[in-house]
């Protein structure tokens, strides 16, 4: 089996240019994720800070 002179592959040029935006994409969601995540944290930990200093009605 042989290969057409014209056919696109791994080999192509562009392929660094869209992997490199590629793992720009992938960088910034996973920067986003870990923010929303602190955030997420951080409002858990300060509601259950101010569910447990309310006094308990009798």
């Amino acid at each position: 089996m042989t290969r057409s002179s014209g056919a696109l592959g791994f080999d192509c040029r562009s392929a660094p240019v869209a992997l490199s935006r590629l793992t720009h994409v992938v960088a910034s969601r996973l920067a986003i994720g870990g923010l929303s995540l602190c955030l997420i944290v951080a409002l858990t930990v300060l509601s259950i800070e101010v569910a447990t200093a309310m006094p308990v009605p009798a």
